[in-house]
């Protein structure tokens, strides 16, 4: 019987394990672009080692649901909290070619992860409260990018490799210890449809519009997210007084910030709302905007594209997917919500891999200018869905 409070103490407890996962990737994506830069990587070469790990769980996600959906999400959990122990491992012994293939090992183990906490905290709460329990579940993953970044300047400066190793030897054997005693609610496909799919459910069938208009937003979008994340720590180098330490600090701070305060106000009615996604999106390409313009602006606009960036990571990602939980075919919901997410990762590996090429070709600003004028379009298609998505609102109504 599902859980009526997104803040008992089961729940907490899946926060607090997400924490703890995430926690090696707010170093991570700090250290690994800086230690890429000392080996001789080009800027293309980081994106793409950075962008690798997004790029697996994109790949996996689909595959992931339709494993959770159906052997349960806590046999699957243990299996990858012992291969995620072992990619960080991976991280304190090898260069180049060994952050790939860790990488590649660490995409597989966040693409079950996540869509195993989030099926099964989707699975195990009312309606009204999906979005807040999303929202909470987001938010603890990105509270670890709060202290990470500045823990993470510190070991590179000061602690060197053997304190890196302490520290991921630490996280590793952290979450796999806390990860074995979790308990996650299963939903199988017999009680997801009861054997008889009800009218609601079979109008539903066939009409995926909202998820590719969701997908293509959250695609674009994470373009930018990714980009931000991986070429930060190179870029903030180049603002007078920058320092990318406090950027990525300031950004965690108002998506936790954000999604702590905002996580009952956040739409969970089933519904479009084009207004608040596009204002959102246009939050986004204003952040991107002051990036490009930050060696002229100074550490003002360095830090103010923090604040509008982290308020736009803060609320998209949970709007759209409490809306998929109302508008897709509950049968197929978890595979289809684990296509959505794919589409996130691969827009974050994009902000990588492709976004480097940009700026090897042109600068930093060009890169960033590019990434503002996608964040506009998405705010075009918020818009213009508007009408297409009111049809799937009247048959989630009436289902």
């Amino acid at each position: 019987m599902p859980l009526s409070n997104a803040l008992s103490r089961p729940f907490l407890r899946l926060y607090m394990l997400a924490l703890l996962f995430f926690s090696a990737n707010s170093i991570l994506n700090v250290i690994l672009p800086l230690r890429g830069e000392a080996l001789g990587a080009s800027n293309g070469q980081i994106g793409l080692i950075m962008g690798t790990y997004m790029f697996t769980c994109m790949f996996f996600r689909p595959w992931a649901g339709r494993l959770i959906h159906k052997f349960g999400p806590e046999i699957i959990l243990r299996i990858l909290l012992v291969v995620n122990g072992a990619a960080l491992l991976l991280y304190t012994v090898s260069g180049l070619e060994g952050y790939m293939a860790a990488r590649v090992m660490q995409g597989i183990c966040t693409a079950f992860f996540s869509m195993a906490l989030q099926i099964g905290i989707i699975d195990a709460l009312p309606e009204q409260e999906r979005s807040r329990g999303i929202s909470l579940y987001s938010l603890f993953t990105y509270m670890p990018t709060i202290a990470g970044p500045i823990l993470a300047i510190g070991l590179w400066n000061w602690g060197g490799m053997s304190a890196f190793t302490l520290v991921m030897i630490a996280i590793a054997a952290g979450t796999g210890w806390f990860g074995f005693y979790a308990r996650l609610q299963h939903v199988s496909p017999a009680e997801s449809s009861d054997g008889n799919p009800s009218s609601g459910e079979s109008k539903r069938r066939g009409r995926l519009g909202p998820l590719w208009i969701c997908c293509l937003l959250m695609l674009f979008v994470s373009v930018v997210f990714g980009s931000v994340s991986t070429f930060i720590p190179l870029y903030a180098g180049e603002i007078p007084y920058g320092n990318a330490g406090v950027f990525l600090m300031l950004q965690a701070s108002v998506i936790v910030v954000v999604r702590f305060a905002s996580s009952k106000r956040l739409p969970s009615d089933g519904r479009w709302h084009p207004g608040f996604v596009g204002t959102v999106c246009l939050c986004c390409a204003a952040g991107a905007a002051l990036l490009s313009l930050s060696p002229a602006l100074g550490p003002a606009g360095l830090y103010g594209a923090a604040v509008l960036i982290g308020l736009a990571q803060a609320t998209l990602y949970p709007t759209l997917i409490s809306y998929l939980t109302f508008v897709l075919p509950r049968a197929s919901r978890n595979v289809l919500i684990g296509w959505f997410i794919a589409m996130a990762d691969l827009g974050v590996s994009l902000g990588g891999a492709g976004m480097g090429h940009v700026a090897d070709l042109y600068s930093y600003g060009a890169m960033y200018k590019a990434s503002a004028v996608l964040a506009v379009v998405c705010a075009g298609i918020a818009w213009g869905a508007n009408r297409k998505s009111r049809g799937a609102d009247r048959v989630a109504a009436s289902a």
